[in-house]
């Protein structure tokens, strides 16, 4: 630390001793002010050359710098700000900073007088102009605490406390103007674009960050490079960046650069013809006349820049006006000294010659330089407890102006200022937009950036676009691929996410934008939950439609009448066979034992409401076995009855033992039961080792759900069928073996349509239910069962219910003995 001291003080001794200042004001407690009165290029030469300021161009913006710095002043010391400070006057002495090398220089001339004099006259600094010549000055006065206060340095790197730990700015920083950009791009939907900067930290810093941002926006950044100084070798350079844009396609440019470096720009732009384009410009060149006064300017197409906010500065050029003349009559003179004279070229009379017309971007930055003194001032106003009405003078060193100016908070010019945390101000942007009438250049505010709530507003309406022939009304493009159409999704075909072709979402997917507003939210086509279906080229599920036999449908209903009749007819017959259960008729159809085969029919027709609403853990065991086996009972007893006849008429006298010892043993009752058990046994095992229960099949239909019973075509449902279907063949053989009998007895046909229409329906629905598991297949299944139950009434009861009824006649004793003797007749 000593060696660097030492080193301080060497070089203050070398460029300059305390008493040699330019630009002076006497006054209790001094304001160093670094403006850039002149523009010097020392980039021909290497380090540690520095040129006389005064050797190069005069800087018009740096005069009123300046002049805003003086205004400042005098309002505090003499003017209607003079209670800020009551009894205490602020002085001031100014370094022209033409160049880098000369930042540099006035800090080690600063620090010099620091270390040499165990303390510094200056309180607090206010400048430099840029933010690369403000790194080295930050980094060095942050070690001594010494207050830097920049009205024009933007790079948000300086807002980092432990590196600059004493930086501060009334400029917002460029972490904020980024943001603005990154809006305006979005906001017009322009995501195919390129990113210029200029070489220096400014640029450099200000490109990462966007490109950096422009990702997390799903911009995509075709082209970027840095914008050199125009020498001689580096003008290819430019016109091989110019074509390289243009090879990219892009219509929207972002130029993250200062002015000096836009304006060595935009002339290689001009020279290649480039039209229609847009260009976001940022707030150091696109309000700045150096760039707009270029020749040709107004044909590269639409400028829309990101300003500082615009505000009032009244009074400031009656200063200046008044400033002006009394330099031009000789009444203002500056200190030149001759030992420093690259730093002190500060002879404002000179320059107040030139008359330079205050634009509205000087305004801009003197209002800027204008808050920095006065931010100084209400600190100095804290610590001097000047509340009281009177400021107690004490010795002060930086590092106490610097832990009051974190705290200062004020109102100025109508609007409150502060410093946040990192040393930013609370002021935002004006978003604007060139305007050329009649060849005269002006800019337009066309919308605001709030830094706060991070809020753009912005009036496209307002935007004049300038197209490739002649202005147009609609927004440019500045896209890669045009969006894909709706429920297509995009296919990328390079690095860059812009640039894409588009693919349909096939059916049963959706492109779920919702999800991510980046891929894969864009670039795939999300499978459907299951319980939800799309068709293609859909960006949204909808729910599947569950199929099933619901109460209150008109399927339903319709079904529930047909079983309300077939229930009627069942149980009418079955009333009608018990009050007529002693007739002939009734006896010759199997006596009781069509109460028991009516009973089963009733069962089985019941067993159909196992098939309405939602299927159910209970009702999937139930109903096959319900109707399975009470339909089994039906066919065991037909069998028994068809057995039974023929025997009597046909095997009687050929076995006539086998007949008495299967009556006597009370053989129908054995073989129904027999029946009954058996087929009672394959149902209990399957319901033990392969039992059904609700499902919900999402495969055979993509927009629907076939809510039913699992397992409907399992070896234990198929092996319960076919001991059905063997029992209905046995029966229909017996039944035919008596299609010769007596009238009375042969039913051989009606058992036979009986059979028939069980069998047909039962093919129907199975034939149906493999190619479609819709409603309708569901109401066939009970239409299967209630057709089989109405067959065997209609073919077996419904002719002897009409004999009881319509003919009674041929319900008589007399009538089947003739019938007999008339059959016996037959075969003698």
């Amino acid at each position: 630390m000593e060696t660097i001291w030492l080193s301080f003080t060497f070089l203050s001794l070398w460029f300059g001793s305390g008493d040699s200042w330019g630009l002076h004001l006497q006054g209790d407690y001094l304001i160093s002010g670094w403006f850039p009165l002149h523009n010097s290029d020392n980039t021909i030469k290497s380090t540690p050359y520095l040129p006389d300021c005064k050797q190069g161009l005069i800087n018009k913006h740096g005069y009123h710098l300046v002049q805003a710095f003086r205004y400042a002043v005098e309002e505090i010391n003499n003017g209607t700000q003079k209670k800020l400070l009551p009894g205490v006057t602020l002085g001031y002495w100014t370094n022209d900073l033409c160049s880098n090398t000369a930042s540099n220089l006035a800090t080690l001339e600063l620090l010099g007088h620091q270390v040499w004099e165990n303390g510094s006259d200056a309180v607090a600094i206010i400048g430099p102009d840029s933010s690369s010549y403000s790194f080295t000055p930050a980094a060095a006065l942050g070690a001594f605490l010494v207050p830097l206060i920049s009205y024009e340095a933007t790079n948000e790197l300086l807002s980092n406390k432990f590196l600059y730990p004493s930086f501060f700015r009334t400029i917002p920083s460029d972490k904020n103007q980024v943001d603005a950009m990154i809006q305006i791009l979005v906001k017009f939907n322009w995501t195919w674009i390129a990113v210029l900067g200029s070489d220096n930290s400014y640029g450099a810093q200000g490109m990462k960050s966007l490109s950096e941002q422009a990702s997390l926006h799903n911009l995509c950044v075709a082209y970027q490079a840095l914008i050199p100084a125009v020498t001689e070798k580096t003008q290819q350079y430019m016109l091989d960046m110019v074509k390289k844009i243009l090879k990219t396609k892009v219509n929207t440019i972002v130029v993250f650069a200062n002015k000096r470096r836009a304006a060595g720009f935009f002339p290689f732009v001009i020279g290649q013809n480039v039209t229609g384009k847009v260009w976001i410009g940022t707030e150091d060149w696109s309000v700045a006349s150096t760039v707009s006064s270029i020749p040709g300017i107004s044909t590269v197409g639409t400028v829309i820049g990101v300003a500082v906010k615009y505000a009032e500065f009244s009074g400031f050029e009656d200063f200046e006006r008044v400033s002006a003349s009394r330099m031009k009559e000789g009444g203002f003179q500056s200190q030149l000294p001759p030992s420093a004279p690259c730093l002190q070229n500060a002879d404002l009379a000179e320059i107040a010659t030139a008359g330079f017309a205050l634009s509205q971007y000087d305004i801009v930055s003197s209002l800027n330089v204008y808050k920095a003194v006065y931010a100084v001032a209400h600190a100095l106003h804290n610590i001097l407890d000047c509340d009281s009405g009177w400021c107690k003078k004490h010795e002060l060193k930086p590092w106490q102006v610097y832990q009051e100016l974190k705290r200062v908070r004020f109102s100025i010019r109508n609007t409150s200022f502060y410093f946040d945390k990192s040393g930013d101000p609370p002021s935002g942007y004006d978003i604007v937009t060139w305007q050329w009438t009649n060849g005269q250049w002006s800019f337009k505010v066309v919308g605001s950036y709030s830094v706060g709530a991070k809020d753009l507003q912005l009036d496209a309406s307002q935007v004049l676009w300038s197209g490739r022939v002649s202005p147009v009304t609609e927004v440019p493009e500045s896209i890669c691929s045009p969006e894909c159409p709706y429920g297509h999704r995009k296919l990328l075909t390079g690095q860059h996410k812009c640039c894409f072709d588009c693919m349909a979402c096939p059916p049963a997917t959706f492109l779920n934008k919702s999800a991510s507003p980046v891929p894969p939210g864009y670039t795939s086509c999300q499978a459907c939950p299951a319980d939800d279906w799309s068709e293609a080229k859909s960006e949204a599920c909808v729910r599947r439609e569950e199929l099933y036999l619901a109460w209150g449908d008109a399927l339903t209903t319709a079904l529930f009448v047909y079983l309300s009749v077939t229930l009627f007819v069942t149980l009418g017959t079955a009333l009608i066979f018990l009050l007529h259960l002693g007739t002939p008729v009734v006896k010759s159809a199997g006596g009781k034992t069509c109460l028991l085969m009516l009973a089963a029919l009733t069962v089985a027709s019941c067993s159909t409401l196992c098939h309405f609403s939602r299927p159910s853990r209970s009702g999937c065991l139930l109903k096959q076995p319900l109707f399975i086996i009470s339909f089994t009972v039906c066919l065991a007893c037909v069998t028994v009855r068809s057995f039974q006849v023929v025997c009597i008429f046909k095997w009687s006298s050929k076995l006539p033992r086998s007949y008495e010892t299967w009556a006597r043993k009370r053989g129908p009752e054995v073989f129904i039961f027999t029946v009954t058990i058996l087929q009672l046994l394959i149902s209990v095992l399957r319901l033990l080792l392969d039992p059904p229960f609700p499902s919900r099949d999402y495969d055979f239909y993509n927009d629907s759900i076939v809510l039913e019973c699992s397992k409907t075509l399992s070896v234990g449902a198929f092996a319960e069928l076919m001991f059905v279907c063997v029992l209905s063949l046995v029966c229909f053989c017996l039944s035919y073996m008596g299609k010769d009998l007596p009238a009375n007895y042969n039913e051989a046909k009606c058992i036979a349509f009986s059979l028939m229409i069980y069998m047909i329906s039962w093919i129907t629905f199975f034939t149906a239910y493999c190619i479609s598991r819709g409603s309708f297949v569901m109401a066939l299944n009970v239409g299967a069962i209630l057709l089989s139950v109405l067959g065997i009434v209609g073919g077996y009861f419904l002719p002897k219910v009409f004999i009881i009824i319509i003919k009674p006649q041929l319900n008589t004793a007399a009538h089947f003995q003739n019938c007999i003797q008339m059959y016996t007749m037959s075969k003698q």
